[in-house]
């Protein structure tokens, strides 16, 4: 696999998280890992459409898939969502700072 620069990486991981679909794949996967037909069973999709997920998923490096000829399992990796985590986090302090300031003034409202 092509080694992503950082905020390459980051892209990847916030696009593949922007669909409804993937995010429940990732759901599932946390539970253990899956074959694809497994997968698309409770979404109503072939497995072709769900593939397709699969790779947005496994470019991002959120699922790796297992195992041997027709019988390959998809897993979880969530450690890229490490650097999504980290990112937000870097908002964390200004949204705190937004809801301090409006406690205070709610406090003072009231006065």
């Amino acid at each position: 696999m092509v080694q992503l620069a950082a905020d390459d990486r980051l892209d990847e991981v916030f696009h593949a998280l922007a669909n409804r679909t993937r995010r429940a794949l990732l759901g599932r996967l946390a539970a253990g890992p899956a074959r694809v037909n497994e997968l698309a069973e409770p979404h109503g999709m072939s497995v072709n459409a769900i593939s397709k997920h699969l790779m947005v998923l496994e470019r991002a490096g959120l699922v790796q898939r297992e195992g041997t000829g027709h019988v390959r399992a998809c897993r979880l990796d969530a450690a890229p969502m490490a650097s999504a985590e980290a990112w937000i986090a870097g908002y964390r302090r200004f949204w705190s700072d937004k809801i301090d300031r409006l406690a205070a003034f709610v406090e003072t409202a009231g006065d």
